[in-house]
């Protein structure tokens, strides 16, 4: 299994947004992305910081349902 890359919050979203997820608010310094699945929503939370910690993109990943190696050093 490869790495996972440092991605800032804002980079998180742009792979989220190309995978189907908008966003429909930010509250303080925090995204959140929604993705409708035929009856029910996907929602995920995402820092605006510059990094993220390893461990919270892993929940955001868990969180979206997306593969992991969307998020892997190529």
């Amino acid at each position: 299994m490869a790495r996972l890359r440092v991605l800032s919050g804002s980079e998180v979203c742009l792979v989220l947004a190309a995978r189907g997820f908008t966003e429909v608010k930010q509250r303080g310094r925090h995204f959140v992305m929604q993705k409708r699945q035929g009856a029910t929503t996907i929602t995920v939370t995402v820092p605006n910081y510059s990094e993220l910690r390893i461990s919270t993109l892993q929940s955001a990943i868990r969180q979206s349902g997306l593969k992991r190696k969307l998020f892997e050093i190529s």
